[in-house]
């Protein structure tokens, strides 16, 4: 699962999500792409889960890139605790993913097969996604 090896602080803000991808919104490395549609957070384990259903369709075949990081820490705190005593601890880390980013690509793969890939791997998503190709 991706993780980051570092961070300069443990803990982080929510921060607002709006607007849109400014970096990160086109097509650079294969030839067809899963774009968001929709703003949210992606999961470190939503993202290998999109990762294994496009690798386990294609039979290996063919290159993926992931266009998202997973390196906004969520904090949770234990299941019946009382309120107060300061922020729970680092549970999981997510990808801020704005409408327009890049989430995935594909290429080296016959296109009806990586569009196939892509519709299995958005189901995995929680974000609406849509094609794209460049």
């Amino acid at each position: 699962m991706l993780t980051p090896r570092r961070a300069k602080y443990r803990k982080q803000f929510r921060n607002k999500r709006r607007g849109l991808a400014l970096r990160g919104n086109s097509i650079s490395f294969g030839t067809i792409g899963l774009k968001s549609q929709g703003v949210g957070w992606v999961s470190a384990r939503q993202i290998e889960a999109a990762r294994r259903a496009m690798t386990h369709y294609t039979k290996r075949g063919g290159r993926i890139w992931i266009r998202i990081f997973p390196d906004k820490p969520v904090t949770k705190k234990p299941a019946e605790t009382r309120m107060g005593s300061g922020k729970g601890d680092v549970d999981h880390y997510v990808a801020v993913v704005k409408p327009g980013a890049i989430l995935f690509e594909m290429g080296s793969v016959e296109e009806k097969i990586a569009r196939e890939a892509m519709r299995l791997a958005a189901h995995k998503l929680p974000v609406k996604t849509k094609i794209i190709s460049r």
